[in-house]
């Protein structure tokens, strides 16, 4: 079910297995004469050829995050402290465009939500594909041609030739999100980043481009980063599972640990909101209150408001964070020693069962 081959691995290491190491990231963004504190100070190895999954509400900083590794930041948005090294380079210092276009697509990728989008609706498949060809690799005319309906046929897209031929809107929204998929591997990136991959799609066509990606992750030897604010969707897809709240991770592990024994009250919150969770007739769990005002210092654990079992420290103090194994860590003051016994609730307390009996067997992209 869960990967394992990083079971023994820390969760941040200085191996030469590090691809990118994040290191005390605060990113901050200019809005209506007022500074929003986007990223609080994240640090977070990536490691080569893993599947990492980063969750969250929408608003928790994930997508700004993963913006950073490719110089996607909006103009009003930028790199107040820390790092991001990458092989040598720091690229939390970069500041053209001639400088990103050195690692946008040729080492780091991203695939965007929307697929619509992200196409023009103007030029053929084919084309846009080939573009990409042109500007990353240097392929021309009949080369070019050739691996374009190469990319085509690698993410599943049959009778390439006349696909290639036609335009976005003649493809479903699972054949545009193909599209998408192959113009970022016609970069030949190291590192690619699928923001909500399966968003917009339905449930079936959902395992279907999951299976996709970790198919094509093999093939071409990727480290792969999702973005997501479903656990359910990476279940049986990723490595290691990071979860974000307030522009922070507040727990981070390996996928069995995080779903098996998650110790952040925030992941107890998410995983609880699972629909497989679910009580036929009752409603579905809801996390209650709002994540923080970004604009406005944060005191204390920012999740605290919104905890049931938050302690009077919450309030007053970040919580530091805790190794609860060699790859397993939590920023939540329930893992000190002087806190209370707290049990997570029933329903995370199931998971396992649910696992066993095939719950997230439809969101599986490895059986």
């Amino acid at each position: 079910m869960f990967n394992e081959e990083f079971a023994a691995r820390p969760a941040d290491s200085t191996t030469p297995d590090v691809v990118l190491s994040i290191v005390d990231l605060h990113v901050k963004f200019r809005l209506r004469g007022q500074v929003l504190h986007a990223i609080r100070g994240i640090s977070l190895d990536i490691v080569k050829h893993e599947t990492l999954a980063i969750v969250g509400e929408s608003g928790a900083g994930k997508s700004v995050l993963m913006k950073n590794l490719c110089g996607l930041l909006d103009p009003n948005g930028w790199v107040d402290s820390g790092g991001i090294m990458y092989e040598g380079m720091n690229l939390a210092a970069f500041k053209s465009e001639k400088d990103w276009s050195r690692i946008r697509g040729k080492h780091v990728a991203m695939v965007m939500q929307d697929p619509m989008t992200s196409l023009n609706p103007l030029k053929t498949i084919g084309w846009q594909i080939e573009e990409a060809l042109k500007y990353n690799q240097q392929l021309r005319g009949s080369a070019a041609r050739k691996r374009m309906l190469e990319l085509l046929a690698d993410v599943g897209i049959p009778d390439t030739d006349k696909r290639s031929r036609q335009y976005p809107h003649e493809f479903s929204g699972g054949m545009r999100q193909r599209v998408v998929i192959a113009i970022a591997l016609a970069c030949n990136p190291k590192i690619l980043i699928c923001d909500e991959p399966t968003t917009a799609l339905d449930v079936t066509i959902q395992a279907q481009i999951l299976k996709l990606i970790h198919d094509l992750k093999e093939k071409y030897g990727l480290t792969l980063i999702y973005i997501t604010h479903d656990l359910g969707v990476v279940a049986n897809v990723a490595d290691r599972i990071a979860v974000m709240y307030a522009g922070d991770i507040v727990e981070l592990g390996t996928c069995e640990e995080v779903f098996f024994d998650p110790r952040h009250p925030y992941t107890w919150a998410l995983l609880s909101s699972l629909p497989q969770l679910g009580t036929k007739k009752q409603d579905l769990y809801a996390i209650q209150g709002t994540p923080p005002n970004l604009f406005q210092p944060i005191r204390g654990d920012a999740f605290a408001p919104r905890n049931p079992w938050a302690l009077a420290i919450d309030f007053q103090h970040r919580p530091p964070y805790a190794a609860v194994s060699l790859t397993h860590r939590a920023r939540t003051w329930l893992l000190d020693t002087r806190a209370p016994t707290v049990e997570p609730p029933s329903a995370v307390r199931s998971i396992r069962t649910l696992f066993d009996r095939g719950a997230f067997a439809g969101d599986s992209a490895r059986r």
